[in-house]
């Protein structure tokens, strides 16, 4: 077992291993021909960028929906803390790095691949690096969303559209809000049936005059039983990966 999780581990840090080594060693340098502030403001926004890159994956990827998915279930089946956060959190995460790869894979190899190889420069890699995660974003946003915050913009005067294509700071929250209001739906119609099972077994221990027993304590066994006939697990995953676009 040692020997497998650690050759994951060596699998999973190869392409960091590989851009670490590959990565310009005179970006810390201080430059000598005097333009000490263009290396200041570079160095600053590199550290900046590196700093909010988690949150910057989880704005642009499905890693919302999962998430709040599966806290819903959890809280539907009255369960406090089974399954942990950690559990929950790192299921969202490989979850959302099954339904990316494809999305992945476009922006390391038109972007990240020839920055590498110093077949393009910088501005010219973050570039083709987001264009992948705008075709997704755009595909799974609604309408609704998007045209909320260019209404918002062009009511404050900023720019909607860049060459030909939705700003990024328009693009991304109405993403974030699709997402959000996605898991709710997903969320809803996961704790339904777990409320009908809350109200039949209420509904019984009442009529038998069982005042002080909490109907919870009674219908969790019910509804942990009634999730594992149905293969719940294996139905939620895989409506929330068949939901993306």
């Amino acid at each position: 077992m040692i020997r497998i999780l650690t050759l994951v581990a060596v699998m999973m840090m190869a392409p960091e291993l590989a851009l670490a080594q590959q990565f310009p060693t005179d970006i810390f340098n201080t430059p000598v021909d005097g333009s000490v502030a263009a290396w200041i403001i570079r160095t600053f926004g590199l550290l900046t960028v590196l700093s909010v890159a988690p949150g910057i994956l989880i704005m642009v990827t499905s890693f919302p929906r999962f998430l709040i998915a599966f806290a819903i279930l959890r809280s539907g089946m009255g369960l406090a803390t089974t399954p942990s956060n950690m559990i929950l959190t790192s299921m969202a995460l490989f979850m959302t790095f099954y339904v990316m790869a494809p999305t992945m894979d476009q922006s390391w190899q038109n972007g990240v691949q020839p920055l590498l190889n110093s077949e393009i420069q910088e501005a010219e890699a973050v570039a083709r690096i987001a264009e992948p995660f705008r075709t997704f974003m755009t595909a799974n946003t609604r309408d609704k969303d998007l045209r909320l915050f260019v209404d918002l913009a062009n009511e404050r005067g900023q720019t909607t559209v860049v060459d030909g294509k939705i700003d990024y700071r328009v693009l991304v929250p109405a993403f974030m809000l699709s997402e959000i209001r996605r898991g709710f739906e997903i969320g809803f119609l996961i704790i339904l049936p777990f409320l009908v099972i809350d109200m039949v077994v209420a509904t019984i221990t009442m009529a038998m005059g069982m005042m002080m027993l909490p109907p919870t304590s009674i219908s969790l066994p019910f509804k942990i039983l009634f999730f594992v006939l149905i293969d719940g697990w294996n139905l939620l995953v895989g409506s929330l990966v068949r939901s993306f676009v």
